[in-house]
């Protein structure tokens, strides 16, 4: 779920006790450090949100409603014994966010919003498994896709995987922001178009809560910003429009929208920072 640059929810008084990974100040802020075991406990919540994704992916066709993929996903993480994060989370009403065409991220479910061919849908999906949470986020083309969706969300894709590989104990955060960045503007110029780089939404720290120190933006300059260490847990979610990268917020206090309706993409992986490289603990099973 896309955390709001302006303010970072979810720092719980657990964390501040250290139950759960340890909790450092790093450059003043209190960031959860995890131990191996508790990021193979954090894999385990990953492979939850996985296969809800994949359950999602398989039911997200024309004439499906976005409530019809909600209780997809509800169903997928229940019967994994685990719980959905989204669902009551600051008053959230459903088990997964899903944003279509102009909708960037946070989108509600409903009876009424029928996916149609050739629309775009991004499912942004969390689990809480055994006190630990996973988030990760698709872009999905609905039917027969337009093309200028298809490179949409492969840039932002790309771009997410730019950010993941900055990912090594070491490095800056700013680091990060800057290979989303760098590549999102490279696939726009490949593309013979202009991305919008969504400034106002972007990852997070996650562990026994789902937004935790530090925000991640999907933009920076590289040898700035927080010095990465292993035992990290960051979220890296990039969100490109056709467009403007100005947004709006609907009425319902939870929808974010592109202001000039342009569509978006949004792509999200939670990932793990170790010695030995980036681990995705929300990928699929291999």
């Amino acid at each position: 779920m896309g955390n709001p640059s302006r303010r970072l929810t979810g720092l719980t008084e657990a964390v501040s006790a250290g139950v759960g990974g340890l909790a450092d100040r790093v450059r003043g802020r209190l960031v959860e450090m995890k131990t191996p075991g508790q990021i193979e406990a954090m894999r385990a919540a990953g492979l939850v949100v996985a296969d809800a994704l994949a359950a999602v992916t398989e039911a997200a066709r024309p004439g499906a409603s976005t409530a019809d993929l909600d209780e997809v996903a509800a169903t997928t993480i229940r019967e994994a014994g685990a719980v959905p994060s989204f669902l009551g989370y600051q008053g959230f009403p459903a088990s997964i966010c899903a944003s279509v065409n102009e909708q960037i991220v946070h989108g509600i479910p409903s009876r009424e919003q029928v996916l149609g061919d050739g629309d775009l849908v991004s499912i942004d999906c969390g689990a809480i498994l055994e006190g630990w949470h996973g988030d990760a986020a698709v872009t999905l083309l609905i039917g027969t896709p337009r093309p200028e969706d298809v490179t949409l969300s492969a840039a932002c894709r790309a771009a997410m995987e730019a950010g993941i590989a900055r990912l090594v104990p070491g490095g800056r955060l700013g680091d990060v922001g800057h290979a989303v960045e760098t590549e999102a503007r490279k696939r726009g110029t490949s593309d013979d178009r202009e991305y919008g780089i969504v400034a106002d939404y972007g990852g997070h720290g996650i562990g026994t809560s789902m937004h935790m120190e530090p925000f991640v933006p999907n933009l920076g300059r590289e040898g700035t910003g927080m010095r990465l260490r292993s035992g990290m847990v960051l979220a890296i979610e990039p969100m490109l429009t056709g467009g403007s990268d100005e947004t709006e917020e609907l009425e319902d206090g939870w929808t974010v929208v592109t202001a000039d309706g342009s569509r978006a993409a949004h792509w999200e992986h939670s990932v793990a920072i170790t010695d030995d490289g980036p681990r995705v603990l929300t990928a699929p099973a291999s």
